[in-house]
């Protein structure tokens, strides 16, 4: 009877599927804002808190104010020289970008020939980790004995700072695809271009991601230390020179400029990240990332 009962009967129609949640949910207006809210408000607290304490810090004269100068002596250096923080910026950005787009290009292809050859990973995996180990700013000297004071030391520094994360999180996620994927792509026909361009690299692309956020921020550091070693511009001959003159309010102003220039090139790659990847499930509003 049972059986029975699930034939579809002559004449009536199987109720349409029902609908997903998300499919379910009405489009609300202001919904993508609320979900920015929701995942910014955390922070954003965190970091009023920072300042409050900075402020009260400062305003109570627990710190004397040429060791830690307050948050509106440290503005007002940047409101009174609009221009000469704009033009040091703009050179460390084009330091960062440049070496964060070589970094890319350099560190994708080498994870992937690595992939692709066991001979050339167990023959380069050492030497960038041994490479990685060593402080950048040690052999940042030599760069400028052999480049020059110019744009060349500063690039490669940050190439070299960005490119380790970015070759790690690409070569495990060219090998986390399953091997029965590639199986199944070899037994249908598909050759290694195909399999790489259908199946390797978009099964890889979160992995990547993840490596081009970490490397993001690690460029800026890199292009700074460059800076420090021997430029007459950029966001850190401002911050050394402000060390020199014991202007704190013009040092905290550059490392601040600093930092906010890491946050927008990390909230860049994630911009890209979610318009690349709305498939995967760290990018679903309503995947569950916690059980409390």
């Amino acid at each position: 009877m049972a059986a029975q009962s699930t034939i579809e009967q002559p004449g009536r129609t199987s109720p349409p599927d029902r609908p997903t949640p998300a499919a379910r949910r009405p489009g609300r207006p202001g919904a993508a804002a609320l979900r920015f809210a929701s995942r910014t408000w955390r922070p954003a607290a965190v970091l009023a808190g920072i300042l409050a304490l900075w402020w009260v810090v400062t305003a109570a004269e627990l710190v004397k104010p040429y060791l830690v100068p307050s948050p509106s002596a440290t503005l007002d250096v940047v409101r009174a020289q609009p221009g000469y923080f704009a033009h040091h910026t703009w050179i460390t950005t084009y330091e960062t970008v440049l070496g964060f787009v070589i970094a890319i290009a350099v560190g994708v292809l080498s994870a992937v020939v690595m992939v692709y050859s066991p001979t050339v990973e167990k023959s380069l995996y050492p030497l960038l980790l041994f490479a990685q180990v060593i402080p950048k700013i040690a052999i940042a000297p030599l760069f400028v004995v052999w480049l020059g004071f110019g744009l060349s030391p500063k690039v490669v520094v940050a190439v070299l700072m960005a490119f380790f994360p970015i070759v790690i999180s690409t070569v495990t996620g060219l090998k986390s695809i399953d091997p029965e994927m590639l199986q199944l792509s070899a037994t249908m026909g598909a050759g290694p271009a195909q399999t790489f361009r259908k199946i390797r690299f978009p099964a890889a692309l979160p992995h990547l991601f993840a490596g081009l956020k970490v490397a993001a921020t690690m460029a800026v550091t890199g292009a700074v230390v460059g800076e420090f070693v021997g430029a007459n511009e950029g966001l850190g001959y401002v911050i050394l020179q402000a060390n020199g003159n014991l202007d704190t309010p013009t040092l905290f102003a550059g490392l601040v400029v600093m930092s906010l220039l890491g946050v927008v090139l990390f909230v860049v790659v994630e911009l890209l990240e979610h318009l690349l990847l709305p498939w995967h499930a760290s990018r679903r509003t309503d995947a569950t990332t916690t059980t409390m």
